[in-house]
């Protein structure tokens, strides 16, 4: 059963992946046409930017899940090391705890911010809500728990990176 967990997490850890390179690879393409449009025809379309920022948040919040399950996450590695291994492994009970806190509060609070805004319309894009542009943060914090959870099956609380772990897009 754990196995299965653990294929779904990589499943979706490679799809949050697949979705932020996208949404990159959309971003580097309308930028130079708003650029374009506004000096060189001088008609400025309007939407390029906006959609860039909006693809931009849902990039931030993927890619924060996915350093977190790759161990690329900020965090503080001087107190893990001085501890043996029984204070080491509580440490880690305690700090995976207040991330499943922080992001069910991310999860549960933006859902009900999502439902407050769905039918704002955003003036750029009158057919993309307000509560759809906030919908990254839930799905962010769902997703960050889910990985916590795996977490706690394979009771890895300090890894370092692995290299064969970490994607293929990062850099050496």
């Amino acid at each position: 059963m754990k196995e299965l967990y653990f294929r779904a997490m990589d499943a979706i850890h490679n799809a949050c992946l697949f979705v932020a390179g996208a949404f990159l690879v959309i971003i580097v393409l309308i930028i130079p046409y708003g650029v374009f449009t506004r000096y060189v025809l001088n008609s400025a379309a309007s939407w390029p930017e906006p959609l860039a920022i909006l693809l931009m948040i849902v990039i931030s919040f993927l890619s924060a899940v996915v350093c977190y399950r790759e161990y690329l996450h900020i965090g503080v590695g001087v107190l893990p090391a001085f501890l043996h291994k029984p204070a080491k492994s509580f440490l880690g009970w305690i700090l995976e705890m207040l991330m499943v806190a922080t992001n069910l509060f991310m999860f549960i609070w933006g859902i009900k911010l999502c439902q407050t805004t769905w039918h704002q319309a955003i003036p750029e894009f009158p057919i993309i809500t307000v509560g759809l542009a906030y919908l990254p943060i839930p799905i962010g914090g769902g997703l960050t728990v889910l990985f916590v959870i795996e977490r706690f099956l394979t009771q890895k609380f300090f890894s370092e990176p692995e290299p064969e772990t970490i994607s293929q897009l990062t850099t050496e």
